[in-house]
């Protein structure tokens, strides 16, 4: 495989299970240096050890991190600056699905802090690397379940009723959408591209974080009709690094630009979005 990727920085969160994990080797193998985003030490590890045996390059280093807490994705940003002084591509790429509800220690809702605050702050902490970077771009990972959201911004923080599931997890994947959408707007003029993408149905961990017959319940549904980790990760690879970088606020799949719900289109909803998440993370 051509080294095409040699001299360029990616720090890519998720890389341990799924896509993440797939795109990383891919990434790997074409010469790219890597710093991967990772909650568990152990796993972490073992995972960076599999991608220097499977891709012989050596350039590859975990960083630690519970993305669900601000205090570690300002932590990561702040170790991922002390390194590198590039940033070629963003992968936001951590999720999950949480089938009962909690808060972080953030007094957020655990699904939304995952999977849309921990995208909105680590890009604002990382944007000045990215804007000084030819060619710089934000790949993130959202999903054909956004279209169960709804985004009912008073209710996202804190929920009512304390219920999380997939309803909590649709909402967070509209974020995605938002997020992106919005962001491009912002980065307009500065060279940085901004895209996100629905994987599919993949066959991965997903949801079995919480175990049970939950968890049982979406494995015998990966069994049955989901694809490879590979599979899914072909959009993100190519959003990544093909020589067109897509449509700027783009939603992709299958390396094409994707139909989204009404809601994902709502510019007003994607610049309140944009205002909360400074608001919660106490940025400008």
């Amino acid at each position: 495989m051509a080294k095409d990727l040699a001299g360029k920085v990616f720090l890519v969160t998720g890389a341990t299970e799924g896509i993440g994990k797939a795109a990383a080797l891919d990434f790997a193998k074409r010469g790219a240096t890597l710093a991967l985003a990772a909650r568990s030490r152990e796993k972490g590890e073992r995972v960076v050890a599999w991608l220097k045996t499977e891709s012989g390059n050596e350039q590859i280093e975990l960083l630690l991190a519970d993305l669900s807490r601000m205090a570690d994705v300002r932590a990561l940003a702040e170790a991922f600056r002390a390194k590198y002084d590039r940033l070629d591509v963003l992968v936001n790429n951590a999720g999950a699905v949480f089938a009962d509800y909690s808060e972080t220690p953030d007094g957020i809702e655990t699904t939304f802090a995952l999977n849309h605050v921990s995208y909105f702050l680590l890009t604002h902490l990382l944007r000045d690397v990215l804007a000084k970077t030819p060619g710089a771009r934000v790949v993130s990972t959202a999903s054909g379940a956004h279209r169960q959201g709804y985004l009912d911004l008073a209710n996202v923080v804190v929920r009512k009723g304390k219920r999380a599931g997939f309803r909590a997890y649709g909402d967070s994947k509209l974020a995605n959408i938002l997020f992106t959408r919005e962001l491009a707007r912002r980065l307009d003029g500065t060279g940085v591209t901004a895209t996100c993408f629905h994987p599919g149905f993949v066959e991965s961990g997903f949801a079995q974080n919480n175990g049970g017959a939950f968890a049982s319940l979406i494995k015998l549904g990966q069994r049955l009709m989901a694809r490879s980790a590979e599979k899914g990760a072909e959009t993100l690879i190519w959003l990544a690094t093909s020589p067109d970088p897509g449509q700027a606020g783009g939603y992709y799949h299958d390396m094409k630009i994707a139909k989204s719900s009404s809601r994902a289109k709502n510019d007003d909803l994607a610049k309140d979005l944009w205002t909360l998440s400074e608001k919660i993370c106490g940025v400008a």
